[in-house]
């Protein structure tokens, strides 16, 4: 593979928040901060955090800041929970995003395999207490693979009931040794989201970096597997080095090879697919584009009988 430039292409410099924008991006970290909330956003070092909190989004991180992993391009720290779980956290996460009257919420975790469940009865316990207080609010769950067992995931999709059950495989399959950690695998990852759609969800979802080794080919080949089993939404970004101790960038993609991703996974099937350098798994494209598909489908009851419009 060709050598990175010296600096960063023009497509991956963001834009930071100014006017109204800027505003708006302070009160949500006020108000993510008084509500005591670890997002994804931060920890991650998320490149379009001031892009989404500026519009009024985030993705709220649960079950702790300390993941019992330790992938190669993650951020979050690293380490042993010990089993801590707040057990506040569901309700005041709920309280948190009711005051911010959000329309659609990402809820990511961190993995943590030192709980018997993996955490699965915390995650559905957040949906459910935050389904209560926002009827109308739209959950997505960005899990873990719940170190593969099937009725982790279900629990989390029958006892929560989240509107989007997302689950991402990161790298393409060649890759995944070099990159996740030990215990992560494309075999496992992409079983458990059968098994999520097996269990009930109506809408799965994952996500691919790319410019951390792969070929292009390989990318087209995972997404044809990823299709295959019947993932509805992906999303494909660059990887981006947050520190020097992290695996390094091998490339910048360009944003013609997104586009030509992005054209190929809707002819592959897929209902939505966000592909840009700057795209992240949890990216407002994809989650208007679920809010608008949801909201028109619970237009109808189960009985076939017509609903009021959800006003936008």
């Amino acid at each position: 593979m060709s050598s990175l430039p010296p600096k960063k292409p023009d497509w991956l410099r963001v834009r930071l928040p100014t006017g109204d924008d800027h505003a708006r991006f302070q009160a949500v970290r006020e108000r993510l901060g008084s509500a005591d909330l670890h997002t994804v956003c931060q920890e991650a070092r998320c490149p379009n955090i001031f892009e989404c909190w500026s519009a009024g989004t985030a993705t709220v991180m649960i079950l702790g800041e300390t993941c019992t992993r330790g992938c190669r391009f993650c951020a979050v720290n690293t380490g042993d929970p010990r089993g801590f779980v707040d057990p506040r956290e569901p309700e005041s996460t709920a309280r948190a995003i009711e005051k911010m009257a959000l329309r659609y919420v990402v809820l990511t975790m961190v993995d943590r395999d030192d709980l018997l469940d993996g955490g699965a009865a915390h995650v559905a316990e957040t949906v459910r207490r935050c389904k209560t207080r926002s009827p109308d609010l739209l959950v997505e769950v960005l899990v873990g693979d719940f170190q593969g067992v099937r009725k982790d995931v279900r629990t989390v999709v029958r006892e929560g009931a989240p509107d989007v059950y997302a689950h991402n495989v990161e790298v393409v399959p060649r890759l995944q040794r070099v990159i996740r950690d030990a215990r992560c695998s494309w075999e496992r990852s992409t079983e458990t989201l059968v098994w999520a759609k097996e269990e009930g969800a109506k809408v799965t979802k994952t996500s691919l970096m790319v410019g951390i080794g792969e070929e292009e080919d390989e990318v087209y080949d995972a997404m044809e597997r990823l299709r295959a089993i019947g993932v509805d939404v992906l999303t494909l970004g660059q990887y981006l080095r947050p520190t020097p101790k992290h695996a390094e960038v091998k490339r910048y993609v360009t944003p013609e090879e997104f586009a030509r991703y992005e054209k190929a996974g809707i002819e592959m099937g897929f209902r939505f697919v966000a592909s840009g350098p700057l795209v992240r798994s949890s990216y407002r494209a994809a989650e208007a584009f679920l809010d608008r598909e949801i909201r028109s489908e619970r237009r109808f009851d189960r009985y076939g009988r017509k609903l009021l419009p959800i006003a936008d």
